[in-house]
């Protein structure tokens, strides 16, 4: 299995950044690359927020488990 980082993005400094990244979150996940990573996962994908100084914000990433095969199907399309 590969652990893979799927989606990133960032969020502005705001009071509650978890509810504001929700919508970013399930558009992801409703979109094509999200739906493929979703389906093929070998476990649920999980996101982590980390704080990003750069920018004064958060940076969200979602990562999954892939297998080499789906992998490299991934990459080839979405990444």
């Amino acid at each position: 299995m590969m652990e893979v980082v799927v989606h990133k993005f960032h969020m502005s400094d705001v009071e509650d950044p978890d509810l504001w990244a929700a919508e970013s979150l399930c558009n992801w996940e409703k979109s094509e690359a999200g739906q493929f990573v979703m389906k093929n996962a070998e476990e649920v994908p999980v996101w982590h927020r980390t704080v990003n100084v750069e920018c004064y914000g958060y940076e969200y990433i979602i990562r999954a488990k892939l297998s080499p095969k789906n992998y490299t199907f991934w990459k080839l399309k979405y990444g």
